[in-house]
């Protein structure tokens, strides 16, 4: 990240391993619908779930800084699995040698910092992809705010393929949602809260709802990360004013142009447009 990076303002970067970060900017474009964003899927190479810490990183790294360069300031990791193996070490080791004020911030944060108040038994769940439940890094982000929260995991491997192959609302499909409920809430039968940690799981929410208990609340991620992109703006002008603000969307895929336009329309109820770009230095 050493190279020369522009200094004007731009678009807001969102970067996904694949589409599910679809839902996320969805919810951002109808909560702040003046900004410009930049859509990169690192479509090619998805899924990142069942990688390692270390290909994770590079590969996230790999795009934050590809939406560095073409002018944006601010990149949301609308990707669970990016925010849980790549946020941290991007933050720490690669954005202070920035000679500008770049940010790049995550989703698991701002979905951990509500359950404080949703939760009356202080027994959580959480549903996730295998990267994920492995880093542990929902476990380590709510036990820093809510020490007395106990929290359980369970990896949802098929749930990912399932979306991606438009069996999101198939009848096999409703085994592999009921197994992984079952499985998670057999380890502590306390749960009154479960986040869906993985942006392509709003698109089974009808599902899940059907075979979560009454009592237990599903907690998705598109509007609580919106909700706090808008509050950090307004806490940091300095970033803000460095957003662009036209109400334009550019999406960007590492795969091929079609493919992406094809899968992207089970997340989009727009017709998109759509550039390739390498990302591989």
């Amino acid at each position: 990240m050493e190279q020369k990076l522009p200094s004007i303002p731009g678009p807001i970067g969102v970067f996904d391993s694949g589409y599910g970060g679809l839902t996320i900017l969805s919810k951002i474009r109808e909560a702040l619908p003046e900004y410009d964003y930049i859509y990169l899927g690192d479509n090619a190479r998805t899924p990142y779930g069942a990688r390692s810490f270390e290909i994770v990183y590079e590969f996230t790294l790999q795009a934050v800084t590809k939406l560095f360069e073409m002018g944006c300031h601010l990149v949301i990791l609308a990707c669970n699995t990016a925010s849980a193996k790549a946020l941290r070490s991007i933050q720490i080791n690669d954005l202070p040698h920035l000679d500008l004020p770049h940010r790049v911030l995550g989703v698991i944060r701002p979905t951990v910092e509500c359950i404080g108040s949703i939760t009356r038994s202080r027994h959580i769940g959480i549903l996730a992809t295998s990267g994920t439940i492995k880093s542990e890094s929902y476990p380590m982000e709510i036990h820093k705010l809510f020490p007395d929260i106990e929290v359980n995991g369970e990896a949802c491997p098929l749930w990912v393929p399932l979306v991606e192959n438009n069996e999101a609302q198939g009848d096999g499909t409703d085994y592999f949602i009921r197994k992984y409920i079952d499985e998670l809430l057999a380890k502590d039968r306390e749960i009154d809260t479960v986040i869906l940690g993985c942006t392509h799981y709003p698109l089974l929410l009808p599902k899940i709802q059907k075979y979560m208990p009454a009592g237990i609340t599903t907690v998705t991620q598109g509007e609580l990360v919106a909700s706090s992109l808008k509050d950090y703006l307004h806490r940091h002008p300095e970033m803000d004013a460095r957003c662009t603000k036209g109400g334009s969307c550019t999406y960007c895929t590492t795969e091929a142009e079609e493919k992406f336009i094809e899968s992207a329309s089970t997340f989009l109820d727009e017709e998109v447009t759509v550039e390739r770009v390498s990302l591989e230095p």
